[in-house]
């Protein structure tokens, strides 16, 4: 394990960062230290914030001096592992292709599969949640297979679909709210990731486990009127 560094971001917060990768042991190492932080609280941290590399601490500068602070969270880094840990896992239904998914065809073609065998693919894995950032709970994934992997589009959409499942580059998400996106639209759920006022605000958490269920446009439109009256649709199966 590579010892982390401190990045001072501003006057009120920090971010120990483990690495420059986006990596499932990289991440693991963020998520042990984010869950250390949580077990046994430090005076004057806020919030914390895990991202694919690094935590954000956001801590008051009246209640803690930053120094005692960077020697603290190193110190709590160095003696926390990165072991397994119970994570909540999400079985989240996804209309791939067509009016869901309308780059689905060129990608598989991309990655030289049937779009069935590209769906096949991307429904396999049990997908790690590394961290929600660029829209509310937009929620980046990782373990997704190489061979899927395309490059971002040269020209992005200015509107996507809110709920939409892409790729772009190595990475496959949820999207949150409807907005730009240079990413390559392969399905749609009906599960909604963000829902302002809604307890809890998010559904899904960095450190949750994600599996995809591919289902039929009927089937979408039936949970996606379900999700709207304020149904559970994404079923917690961990």
């Amino acid at each position: 394990m590579t010892a982390p560094r401190i990045l001072p971001c501003g006057d009120a917060a920090l971010s120990v960062d483990f690495g420059n990768v986006i990596d499932l042991g990289v991440n693991a190492q963020v998520m042990a230290l984010d869950r250390a932080l949580a077990a046994d609280p430090v005076p004057g941290v806020v919030e914390t914030v895990p991202t694919y590399r690094a935590l954000m601490v956001q801590f008051d500068p009246l209640a803690t001096e930053y120094d005692a602070l960077c020697r603290h969270l190193l110190a709590l880094a160095a003696r926390t592992t990165a072991g397994t840990a119970t994570a909540r896992r999400w079985r989240v239904p996804v209309a791939y292709g067509g009016d869901h998914g309308e780059d689905l065809a060129s990608i598989a073609a991309y990655a030289g599969l049937s779009p069935a065998a590209f769906v096949e693919a991307h429904a396999a894995p049990v997908y790690t949640l590394m961290m929600i950032g660029f829209m509310p709970g937009f929620s980046y994934l990782g373990g997704l297979y190489p061979r899927l992997a395309r490059p971002r589009r040269d020209t992005p959409r200015l509107r996507v679909p809110a709920s939409s499942v892409s790729i772009g580059g190595a990475q496959t998400a949820i999207g949150s709210v409807e907005g730009p996106s240079g990413w390559h639209l392969i399905g749609r759920t009906p599960a909604l990731p963000f829902v302002l006022g809604r307890d809890p605000v998010f559904l899904f958490g960095a450190g949750d486990e994600i599996v995809f269920a591919p289902i039929s446009g009927a089937e979408w439109r039936q949970l996606s009127d379900k999700a709207a009256r304020g149904a559970p649709v994404a079923e917690r199966i961990a």
